[in-house]
This record gives structure tokens, C-alpha cells and sequence, in this order.
């Protein structure tokens, strides 16, 4: 009987805000921010984009680490910006297997607005966590196919809070834990395929990142 195959296992990458402030970045301002007692990464849509022009689209800060399987674990706080529209609720989180033309990519956010702890009304409270895929698979697009919610979820966050979000991606699988606790678990839509990782925000948020974490990984 042969020897069961190893896992090869690459060491974490850190980075800090200081090195990610100088990564490439779509659609989204990024600066380094002292905030709330962190040394952070403060991601911003540009302004004056169309709402159009970000709703689930790449619109990130991009970390140059080759990731196809693996962890990324990231401290982020989010809230809405002066003019955020109605419908925003604080939309951050990380993407993941991006492609060198932005044309593809996985992505779990965070809806800080809706978590159970603000009490917001049905179904807001099951609408906290949300996973995508870009282009085909956007959150509307998900919801409609999936009336169950299956790539949706509740958790006890807030707005202007530090929030623990880590991803770990092994081959379709696609799973999200907040603060420690798992909270969703989904058959991805993309690709699976090595790519870069991105510091999300979407419309009407500013969302600060520190203490990033990535450890890329073959499947087992």
C-alpha cells in the first residue's frame, strides 16, 4: 500500500498596512490609518463612481500572494461613509482567486448593518454574511437561484467594530467564520484556480484592515 500523500504547506504571509498601501488597487482609494488603536489599511470606493459600477464588482485593493486553496484571515472594521445611499449597510470583506485581468473572483463580505446584535428586521438578520462570485454569481443573482439563502448568512456583528473574518478555500468549498464562530459553508461558483487576494469594500463604506494573514496550501 503506498504512503498517503503529504500536504504542502506554505508559511503565512503577513503584511502590513504600510506594504499594502502600496499594492495595486481597483476602483478604491487606500491609505494607511492609526484607527481605534490599529495600525491599519482604510479602503474606500473612489468617489463619484456609479452605482452601477460597484455592486459585487472588483472593486479592492490587490495582494500579490498566488492563492488557489488555503486560509486568509483578516481584523476589519467597517461603516458607511457620509453619503452612503440607503440601501448600504457596510459592505466588506476579502476576495480571493483574482485573476490577473480582474475578469474573474471569489469574494465572502461582511453586511455590518445587518448583524442579529442591531436587531434588524427579517430577513436583514439572515443577511449578514454574503458570499459572490464575479462576474455571473452576484448577490442578486444567488438570491433568485437560491431561495433558500444557502450563500447568505446571520452573525453578531456591527458597524465601526473590529470584526475577526477568516475564509478557508479548499478546492469548490468555500467556508466563512466570524469572531471565531463559523458561520457559512457554500459550493463556490468560480473557478478553482490560483489567483490573487483583495481587500474588499463596496458602495457607500469605508472599511479599515489590519493583522492579514494568508496561508496558501495544496488540497489534501
Amino acid at each position: 500500500m503506498s504512503a498517503p500523500t503529504a500536504r504542502k504547506t506554505v508559511m503565512t504571509l503577513h503584511y502590513s498596512a504600510s506594504e499594502m498601501s502600496g499594492f495595486p488597487r481597483n476602483l478604491v482609494s487606500a491609505t494607511v490609518a492609526r484607527h481605534d488603536g490599529r495600525d491599519s489599511l482604510r479602503v474606500a470606493p473612489l468617489p463619484d463612481l456609479r452605482q452601477d459600477q460597484l455592486i459585487d464588482k472588483p472593486s479592492f485593493v490587490i495582494l500579490p500572494a498566488g492563492f488557489a486553496n488555503g486560509t486568509i484571515e483578516v481584523e476589519v472594521l467597517a461603516r458607511l461613509l457620509p453619503d452612503a445611499p440607503d440601501f448600504a449597510r457596510a459592505f466588506a470583506g476579502l476576495a480571493c482567486r483574482i485573476t490577473p485581468d480582474l475578469s474573474r473572483f471569489e469574494a465572502v463580505y461582511l453586511r455590518a448593518l445587518n448583524g442579529r446584535s442591531l436587531n434588524p428586521p427579517a430577513p436583514r438578520h439572515l443577511r449578514a454574511v454574503q458570499y459572490f462570485a464575479f462576474p455571473a454569481w452576484d448577490y442578486q443573482t444567488l438570491r433568485d437561484a437560491y431561495p433558500d439563502g444557502r450563500y447568505e448568512a446571520g452573525a453578531d456583528i456591527g458597524p465601526d467594530q473590529w470584526i475577526s473574518l477568516r475564509l478557508d478555500v479548499d478546492g469548490p468549498q468555500v467556508s466563512a467564520s466570524v469572531n471565531g464562530t463559523p458561520v457559512l459553508k457554500v459550493n463556490g461558483k468560480g473557478p478553482v484556480q490560483s489567483g490573487q487576494v483583495g481587500l474588499w469594500v463596496d458602495i457607500g463604506t469605508e472599511a479599515f484592515f489590519a493583522d492579514l494573514r494568508i496561508t496558501p496550501r495544496d488540497r489534501g
